[in-house]
């Protein structure tokens, strides 16, 4: 399965989407608290296959992780999770190509149908 890593600064949802993510086989890191230079850094060291980041954090939001994720591993699938329902926020994700973004509360099912989509994307543009 995929290696994917779960960026956000809330213990209980990194956890939440480590079980369901680990539960359908795939290998998962977890991150908090990252800045714009340690996402780029460590997403090129760990190559992951996907990557699943909250909008809304302190110091570094999921727009700039994208950004970062993918400067760092082009291609990178990048799916973002958030409470936020902006117009103008979705247009800028979507500006940066994120493969989905899910709006919270988030199911199982949801988060795993978001993940095979990113991964499937990812694999056509190869």
């Amino acid at each position: 399965m995929a290696r994917i890593v779960v960026i956000d600064d809330s213990k209980l949802i990194r956890n939440l989407l480590r079980h369901i993510l680990e539960k359908a086989g795939h290998e998962v890191d977890t991150w908090e608290d990252v800045s714009a230079q340690e996402v780029s850094e460590r997403v090129g060291t760990s190559d992951p296959d996907l990557v699943i980041t909250d909008y809304s954090m302190p110091g570094c939001n999921g727009l700039t992780v994208a950004k970062m994720a993918r400067k760092a591993k082009p291609g990178l699938p990048v799916v973002v999770v958030t409470a936020t329902h902006d117009p103008a926020v979705e247009e800028a994700l979507n500006r940066q190509e994120v493969a989905c973004i899910l709006h919270k509360p988030i199911q199982g099912e949801e988060l795993l149908k978001a993940v095979r989509q990113g991964l499937q994307h990812s694999a056509i543009k190869e």
